[in-house]
């Protein structure tokens, strides 16, 4: 019997690069990408005619809060809960020399901030998020009642003197284990 040498049918693969490139289109359209957030802070200018600030200072203008690898929250070696800490912290910087186990005023109160290495990033971000509110409270309370206006609608010259009144000083440690 004769065989015949037919050839072998091939794909035409032309459009398959348009079709590869119309798939990546549609998958990068619509995916999603999450955006990783973080805690603003702003770090003071290195200036070299300034002076390094003595952090140290005097034991009763350092407010210790401790957050351990279980997530519980000590402040000044009393177990507290977190939805007390803000008003805490406030009454703590805004002591104004009231309290002898206060701070001194405003602008010498420190928040020393130590985590455990176990902590975990929610008991964190909570906690940063308590001392930040309890300063913007502070600020916009003062503001009140200095200009009788919130404190973020008033312009950058005016926050500049609540924010001497009301230093942000959180002084967070390297994170250890306890």
């Amino acid at each position: 019997m004769a065989r015949s040498k037919r050839s072998t049918p091939e794909i035409n693969a032309g459009s398959m690069a348009d079709i590869a490139f119309l798939l990546l289109i549609f998958f990068l359209v619509t995916t999603t990408m999450d955006v990783d957030t973080g805690i603003a802070r702003k770090l003071p200018v290195l200036d070299d005619t300034q002076e390094p600030e003595d952090m140290q200072g005097n034991a009763r203008n350092i407010y210790e809060v401790y957050v351990n690898k279980r997530d519980k929250l000590l402040v000044e070696d009393l177990e507290i809960e977190i939805d007390d800490l803000r008003e805490g912290a406030k009454s703590f910087i805004n002591n104004r020399g009231v309290n002898p186990e206060s701070s001194d005023s405003p602008d010498k109160a420190i928040i020393s901030l130590i985590n455990s290495r176990g902590t975990s990033y929610e008991m964190y971000i909570s906690v940063q998020n308590e001392l930040t509110a309890a300063y913007n409270e502070l600020r916009n309370e003062e503001s009140i009642k200095k200009y009788s206006v919130k404190y973020s609608e008033l312009p950058k010259s005016k926050q500049k003197e609540i924010r001497k009144i009301y230093p942000m000083k959180i002084s967070e440690a390297p994170p250890g284990e306890f």
